[in-house]
């Protein structure tokens, strides 16, 4: 009989053992919810580079349409130190953006819409991650967190050497909108903001613009590698020389780079928590003063430290139709 009760006893505290192992194993193996994890964000309409902005804006009345399409190969990709993981392997999304200007301000709209959004599930330390499935076939989503932005030039005129202005953006959660949710990568499921400095100007054949702000998201999702760390710092530049004049020089051909990253304020520059990428841009646009004027781009690059969403590489095409009238 004892030894029966010290059978009993044995197996019951195996039992128990292998349920507290279930226990933990499961308690250690986190689900993160997912994020919004693309960087690029376009420029408003009309703003002439791919992410900086030009600060043309003049006339009276006017209005731009812009749609850009783009790829982006492992925007994002984590790792425990042993394993790397794309979470998210492919993304592409159109852009559709639409602006109405006046003198040397802008009030815009830019809705984007995921077109594929692709990766790996995988266990990475102690979190379990599921990759996002969107293909506008089986599973679309129609849209992603929406961004309406005014911009305004405070300093300096339309071609002038410097100007100087500021910019301010409120993003709106998907979910408001149509149901979106974090699992998809596309949306922090809260409203974020973004304020701005903008630097432009033009010096004979040379164009430059810079940023420097605040991206406020309330997301937090550390320690879970790749994910938001709260509020961010935004900076970046650009550079370009008109290298062809077209058609009596009413079009232009201007070539140069970008390169706009943002680190989060609680690590600043830290390894983990910032994105830098670069992109080698150009863009074909009319010069003309009067009557609707077109304005294409194409850009390639890649991330300079692909950490936090900035990509391995990355494609994007835009197309801008803009016109206003006399003041």
């Amino acid at each position: 009989m004892p030894s029966s009760s010290v059978r009993l006893a044995v197996a019951f505290a195996a039992v128990l053992t292998e349920a507290s192992s279930f226990a933990s194993s499961a308690m250690a193996q986190q689900q993160p919810q997912g994020f919004a994890v693309e960087r690029f964000y376009p420029s408003a309409p009309g703003g002439g580079w791919f992410v900086m902005d030009e600060l043309r804006m003049h006339g009276g009345l006017g209005g731009v349409m812009a749609m850009t399409v783009g790829y982006a190969h492992d925007p994002l990709r984590v790792t425990d130190g042993s394993q790397h993981v794309a979470v998210v392997s492919d993304e592409a999304f159109a852009d559709f953006g639409f602006a109405a200007t006046y003198d040397r301000w802008r009030l815009y709209l830019n809705l984007e819409f995921p077109l594929v959004t692709e990766g790996q599930s995988a266990a990475v330390g102690a979190y379990q991650f599921t990759a996002p499935s969107v293909d506008p076939g089986s599973r679309p989503d129609t849209v992603s967190d929406a961004r309406i932005g005014a911009d305004g030039r405070l300093f300096g005129s339309e071609m002038s050497p410097l100007r100087i202005g500021v910019s301010a953006q409120l993003i709106i959660p998907n979910g408001n909108i149509a149901g979106g949710n974090r699992a998809d990568y596309n949306t922090d499921g809260t409203y974020r903001a973004m304020g701005r400095a903008l630097l432009a100007g033009d010096a004979g054949r040379f164009t430059y613009g810079a940023q420097l702000g605040a991206h406020i998201r309330p997301l937090d999702d550390s320690p879970a590698p790749g994910s938001p760390q709260g509020s961010e710092l935004l900076f970046g530049a650009a550079g370009g020389a008109k290298v062809l004049d077209i058609n009596r020089g009413t079009t232009a051909l201007i070539v140069g780079p970008e390169i706009f990253g943002a680190t989060a304020f609680r690590s600043f520059f830290g390894s983990t928590g910032t994105a830098l990428e670069g992109l080698l841009t150009g863009r074909l646009e009319g010069t003309g003063d009067r009557g609707p004027q077109l304005r294409i781009k194409l850009g390639a690059g890649a991330g300079l430290n692909q950490r936090f969403g900035a990509p391995e590489w990355r494609l994007v095409f835009a197309i801008e139709l803009f016109d206003h009238t006399p003041l």
